[in-house]
């Protein structure tokens, strides 16, 4: 059984930062690519930025040159690091892991942006 623990999530003020991260744990073999994801009450979710395993990434338009996704394969981890945040990124972040035992997204993690 595969279990994602995702931490990192809180209130903070415009223009501050946060560390979400997302640990996996148990039978989980072959990870390739690592993604988070958003959703805000009422939108769809958003697909904010992904690493593939050879360290290739992506990022939302939204969040380029602010956020920053990494892992750490030895923990079977990814982080992502949000700088400058803004109140339009307030949103329950959820990490997604792809790998060869299959698709898992963890429980969410919520970010509050405000003053």
């Amino acid at each position: 059984q595969v279990r994602l623990v995702e931490s990192g999530g809180g209130l903070v003020q415009p223009g501050g930062s946060l560390r979400l991260s997302c640990a996996a744990s148990g039978s989980i073999f072959g990870i390739n690519i690592m993604a988070w994801y958003r959703q805000a009450p009422g939108k769809q979710r958003e697909l904010v930025a992904f690493i593939a395993g050879g360290g290739g990434t992506y990022y939302a338009d939204s969040v380029k040159g602010r956020f920053t996704i990494s892992r750490d394969n030895a923990k079977n981890t990814v982080y992502l690091q949000m700088d400058s945040l803004k109140p339009e990124d307030t949103a329950a972040y959820l990490c997604d892991i792809n790998s060869v035992s299959g698709k898992f997204w963890g429980q969410g993690t919520q970010v509050t942006v405000s003053s």
